[in-house]
């Protein structure tokens, strides 16, 4: 599958299921945050807000005042972190849905001279060197084909001294001591894949291999599977609701079938296949 043809899914499956996301689960469309071991049960989008606190605590980011948010969505994470910081924000998304979504959330929000949503290929954008000093990417590194790639654009449009801070799906460690993936969790990681149109996961270790490759410095990696995890149990709940069934009929065959997939994140959860990964670094 070529790059283009990998992005038109995408911007399709965004463009359809987005407005559905809103209605039913809100702004946000990232995990939530359950207490370090996942054991404090609160309101699904507390969690939410309060996985990006999390975030910013982990990473101590101090003060930016120019943020990228890589796969913005409909501009949840670009306006809590500009309200927060009083800080320019550009989001961007693959989604013309998402990104005409979330202008309009920043003129309700009062934010629109201080954000900007744009249609951009993450792989490839069209910002000069040394832009930002927070590039923020919650959950869109899992649909990037080349994670080198990425990694390389996030850097070369951060500041120097500015601050990288990625949040993504990834597959459990393939050293010697944990072994490679087995057929049976290839199939599985393959299901979801299919879905939610992802050109595949990496590992933890291999997203900070690619950063060191590429320069960045003072990395650090966190694995957070366990403080997400109870996220899926929540949403898997929540789509039981009959309203919430009776939206996503009428959303589409594509989007009803990511409905359905739901269980296959929480099981990747439950065995151990399915990790969420942190990476901070710097310029």
């Amino acid at each position: 599958m070529t790059d283009t043809t990998l992005n038109q899914q995408i911007q399709q499956f965004y463009d359809a299921s987005s407005r559905l996301w809103e209605n039913v689960w809100g702004e946000h469309m990232h995990h939530g945050y359950y207490g370090t071991r996942g054991e404090i049960r609160k309101p699904r989008r507390q969690a939410q807000i309060d996985l990006i606190d999390a975030l910013l605590q982990w990473s101590q980011v101090q003060s930016p005042q120019n943020i990228l948010d890589v796969g913005c969505g409909i501009g949840g994470s670009t306006l809590d972190l500009s309200a927060r910081y009083n800080a320019k924000a550009t989001g961007i998304t693959l989604s013309p849905v998402q990104a005409n979504r979330a202008i309009e959330r920043s003129q309700m929000a009062g934010l629109s001279e201080q954000c900007q949503f744009q249609v951009v290929d993450a792989m490839s954008m069209p910002f000069a060197d040394d832009t930002f000093d927070l590039v923020w990417s919650l959950e869109s590194g899992e649909h990037m084909s080349d994670k080198a790639q990425f990694l390389r654009e996030c850097h070369r449009v951060c500041s120097p001294g500015g601050t990288i801070l990625l949040a993504t799906w990834c597959h459990r460690p393939t050293d010697a001591y944990s072994g490679e993936l087995t057929p049976s969790e290839k199939r599985h990681l393959e299901a979801i894949y299919r879905v939610y149109h992802l050109p595949g996961v990496i590992s933890l270790p291999e997203y900070k291999a690619i950063a060191e490759e590429i320069g960045c410095k003072n990395i650090r990696t966190a694995d957070w599977s366990a403080a997400v995890a109870p996220f899926w149990d929540v949403v898997v709940a929540s789509a039981l609701d009959p309203a919430v069934l009776w939206a996503l009929l009428w959303a589409g065959e594509e989007t009803w079938q990511a409905a359905g997939a739901l269980p296959l994140m929480q099981k990747g959860y439950d065995r151990g296949l399915i990790r969420f990964g942190l990476l901070y670094a710097e310029k």
